[in-house]
């Protein structure tokens, strides 16, 4: 298996993870639990995960769209965008929607800063 295939499905992986998670954080939080602690959790291994994708996985021809991605990643996420899902039948949708989008953005940002390094460095070089 090559290292570019590895790193396709690590990202897939890690990002059904943060699906996974999301949905059960989610439901945790609309059932009116306390997930600040399991939250906390969470994002650290999303943070700990988007930097080994960071650091390993992304090639020159694929910085820009990764950078584009994850800016629109970003700004889904902090943006409440889903707050009109939080009404009673369907609130657990907004639970679901919100804490995915977290814990998908808390992957993808520090993934994003280090391409960008990397880039700007790339760039610094050829000059």
């Amino acid at each position: 298996m090559e290292m570019e295939e590895i790193a396709r499905w690590s990202y897939i992986a890690f990002v059904v993870i943060a699906v996974v998670m999301g949905l059960a954080v989610g439901y945790m939080a609309w059932d009116g639990q306390a997930i600040s602690e399991i939250d906390g959790y969470v994002t650290l291994i999303m943070l700990i995960l988007g930097i080994i994708i960071g650091i390993t996985s992304i090639t020159a021809k694929e910085v820009t769209p990764f950078l584009i991605a994850t800016i629109a990643l970003v700004v889904a996420g902090i943006g409440n965008v889903w707050y009109p899902l939080n009404i009673d039948p369907i609130q657990i949708l907004y639970y679901f929607a919100d804490t995915i989008t977290r814990y998908i953005v808390a992957f993808a940002a520090p993934a994003a800063v280090i391409i960008a390094i990397k880039a700007v460095l790339a760039m610094t070089k050829e000059k």
